[in-house]
């Protein structure tokens, strides 16, 4: 397929998804791995859609309005 390597990662997760995510990491790291890949995948492909389309991804996240306190 192609070569791997291992990352860390540190996220904010709320109490009970994280409880699953080290849960999951623990019982099947596979898995894990496989759901990170399919999120990033995900996400690559979106923005070479948005940036074929002649919209960068930059432009479409300032176009979204803050979040006010």
């Amino acid at each position: 397929m192609w070569e791997t390597r291992s990352v860390q990662l540190s996220v904010r997760l709320p109490r009970d998804i994280a409880a699953q995510a080290e849960e999951v990491q623990r019982s099947d790291p596979e898995f894990l791995s496989r759901v990170v890949l399919y999120g990033l995948t995900r996400r690559s492909i979106y923005q070479h859609l948005r940036e074929s389309d002649g919209v960068s991804t930059q432009e479409t996240a300032s176009d979204q309005p803050s979040a006010t306190p």
